[in-house]
């Protein structure tokens, strides 16, 4: 569902995307570079610096669709009827019994053909 005010792309995206992978190199790279030292600070460090990254993406034209899609599908899951717990339930037993009896005619044509070809192999 496209909103209706278009979201205009800036002259400076392609410079903050530029910015959005080269955190996230420093990120993998200071991650590599700095194995000696111990994991809560590495993994602090990936997380801010990933935290950058995903900031300044947020602000691109493609970012901001990005936001707007994630509202809209907040805002459709709030409109789903959910099914109760004895629907639920009720669903879950036909598939079982469907899953079975399929199951054991799977099975039963198995070992027929497999009788049939031990009889003709001999």
């Amino acid at each position: 569902m496209k909103h209706n005010a278009e979201v205009q792309e800036s002259r400076h995206d392609g410079l903050k995307w530029a910015v959005v992978v080269a955190l996230v190199v420093v990120a993998v790279v200071g991650n590599s570079y700095f194995a000696d030292q111990a994991i809560l600070y590495r993994v602090l460090g990936v997380v801010v610096l990933c935290a950058l990254a995903a900031v300044v993406g947020f602000t691109t034209a493609k970012g901001r669709d990005l936001l707007e899609l994630a509202r809209s599908a907040r805002k459709e899951i709030q409109r789903v009827v959910w099914p109760t717990r004895p629907e639920t339930i009720q669903t879950t037993a036909i598939v079982l019994v469907a899953v079975l009896v399929v199951g054991l005619m799977l099975w039963l044509m198995d070992t027929i053909l497999g009788w049939a070809m031990s009889g003709v192999i001999g």
